[in-house]
């Protein structure tokens, strides 16, 4: 099969996205499974955080140009026809913004939540309405949809009345470099931010739904001796207009225990997680929630809320309060950072759970997909 995979969103503009094409991109070259990928991509987005030609070391990957940019009128005509000039017999759109019709061959599409329909105070009406209209087209013009979280598939399966059989799950995974690191690459990236010898991190986006204020909040309620000498560092590709209107800028000023470190480069990633003496991830909602399996993976213990998908993410590693509430957040924190022996054993449990979770085997999961959606359509 000729299988055509949108890589498009491989970009600075799509942080969470851009990391779960690129991670299943990456494993499905390392398989043998006699496919041809067609990786499409734009060189016009912006993209520093992954190498897209580094994919073509693999015999089964051909790297295709699109001019087309995501979200333009313009994809809704030339991508079909680039596909079929290519002769593709499958194609994969890790976006719910995708061409709606003259796709003649099967189509994935790959959902991640509902969270504009969950929060639907901190959206536009005009998103609101855009969200649901554009995803309702991308189910029904897909041959098979694909959820990162069987949270997730609940949800989208609730939202627009689909049954759940016509969804397929296929979780994520933390890339290989994410692994406990070294000292000295630890003292490397705590140099380059100006950062401490101890402290609580967060890597997130500023999204409201991701809960940094909670975050600081409770931060702020700690005592100096709660807090064990340690700094809070907010980490991640901040939209200024939230940071501003969430007031983090103001109190990692006011409050000289807060670092707030936006686009922080991908490569510095491992070494933070890994120099981090607690992980906090203080979301509400959650389609899959990759940062912490990662701190995970790196060695980092974590503590995160019980809702949407990360009890499938995290599972008996972590330890899990409520968010929603900065006293109790503030209290996992506090529990946490005085008891030795309990991050010790987070830490051990949060690597094994990690080491559960491979790009191969999402991979694996997703061929199933791809060629079930094809067997069908030819039966």
């Amino acid at each position: 099969m000729r299988i055509a995979v949108d890589a498009r969103h491989v970009a600075d503009h799509f942080p969470g996205i851009g990391r779960y094409v690129f991670g299943l991109l990456s494993a499905l070259a390392e398989l043998d499974h006699g496919h041809t990928l067609l990786v499409i991509h734009s060189p016009a987005q912006h993209n520093t955080r992954f190498d897209i030609a580094a994919l073509t070391r693999s015999p089964a990957v051909t790297l295709v140009e699109c001019p087309a940019r995501p979200f333009s009128p313009a994809e809704q005509l030339r991508l079909p026809q680039l596909l079929h000039r290519l002769r593709a017999d499958l194609y994969h759109s890790p976006y719910y913004v995708m061409p709606y019709v003259g796709l003649p061959h099967p189509t994935v599409v790959t959902l991640y939540d509902v969270i504009p329909r969950l929060f639907p105070h901190e959206v536009s009406p005009r998103a609101r309405l855009l969200f649901d209209l554009l995803s309702r087209a991308a189910i029904r013009a897909a041959d098979a949809v694909i959820a990162i979280s069987e949270s997730a598939r609940d949800d989208i399966a609730r939202a627009y009345d689909v049954p759940r059989q016509r969804f397929a799950v296929t979780p994520l995974a933390a890339d290989a470099r994410f692994r406990p690191q070294p000292e000295g690459s630890l003292d490397t990236v705590r140099r380059r931010h100006d950062l401490p010898q101890h402290y609580v991190l967060c890597v997130s986006s500023s999204k409201p739904h991701k809960n940094l204020p909670a975050l600081v909040e409770a931060w702020a309620r700690l005592t100096d001796e709660e807090r064990g000498g340690c700094s809070l560092v907010l980490a991640g590709h901040f939209d200024p207009r939230s940071l501003k209107e969430q007031r983090l800028t103001e109190h990692s000023a006011a409050e000289g225990t807060v670092h707030v470190l936006p686009d922080l480069a991908e490569a510095d990633l491992p070494a933070l997680y890994a120099g981090a003496k607690l992980f906090v991830f203080p979301s509400r909602y959650e389609g899959f929630g990759l940062p912490p399996l990662e701190a995970m993976a790196c060695g980092a213990p974590v503590i995160c809320g019980p809702t949407s998908s990360l009890p499938e993410v995290v599972g008996d590693a972590g330890l899990v309060v409520d968010v929603t509430q900065p006293a109790a957040l503030a209290a996992g924190i506090a529990r946490a950072l005085a008891d030795p022996q309990l991050r010790s054993r987070m830490r051990e449990q949060g690597l094994t759970r990690a080491a559960s979770f491979s790009w191969r085997r999402t991979a694996e999961l997703t061929l199933q997909v791809y060629e079930g959606a094809a067997s069908a359509r030819a039966g």
